[in-house]
């Protein structure tokens, strides 16, 4: 049987025309890949939190790009709604960066992957029930589309790994790319020495 890995943000090749199931499909992969990182060990374990640790920094920066100053503008109590929603990636992001700076066989690395795995799922529900269900009410499929366009343009551009810090779109259009590049270029070198 052929093994089957979840694919990182924007290497599906979906023709997206709706934001929101474009975002759905996301944390569908980043739950499947927090299984695959709990259920494997060694260099299976290390590749797919590599590619973990990728899909939620891509995911995120592109919400923090695209989709929370949308919700802002556009939906009622839109700022305290993404004011909350920046409080609980900036967690998790610390608590990413930490755990990437650990080693996967690290007996404490699993313990902060449920701690990490917790908070990304609350996170996760929290969108989808007070941006992402007013998005698709709010916006017609034009909206929808576009904001799915705009979606994958900012996760080919964003850094792929956490940056605490870094929530607002002003940031990440300020920093972003040189985050972004400074982190391709570590990719670059994790994988040509084997280590990815």
């Amino acid at each position: 049987m052929p093994e089957t890995h979840t694919p990182q943000a924007g290497d599906d090749r979906a023709a997206d025309t709706d934001v929101v199931a474009l975002l759905m499909r996301q944390h569908g992969d980043i739950r499947n890949l927090f299984d695959e990182v709990e259920q494997s060990s060694g260099e299976e374990r290390r590749e797919a939190f590599r590619r973990l640790v990728r899909l939620l920094a891509v995911h995120e920066t592109a919400e923090e790009e695209v989709v929370h100053p949308f919700a802002r503008r556009n939906l009622p109590g839109g700022e305290q709604v993404v004011e909350d929603r920046l409080t609980e990636e900036r967690a998790a992001k610390e608590t990413l960066s930490a755990l990437d700076d650990l080693d996967t066989d690290d007996p404490k690395f699993m313990l902060q992957l449920m701690k990490l795995r917790k908070d990304v799922q609350e996170h996760a529900r929290a969108e989808e029930r007070y941006e992402f269900t007013h998005i698709r009410r709010s916006t017609d499929a034009d909206g929808l589309a576009t904001l799915a366009k705009a979606v994958k343009a900012a996760e080919a551009m964003a850094p792929t790994r956490p940056h605490p810090g870094v929530e607002s779109g002003t940031a990440n259009v300020a920093l972003g790319p040189v985050a972004a590049l400074v982190d391709r270029t570590k990719d670059a070198v994790r994988k040509a020495m084997g280590k990815d």
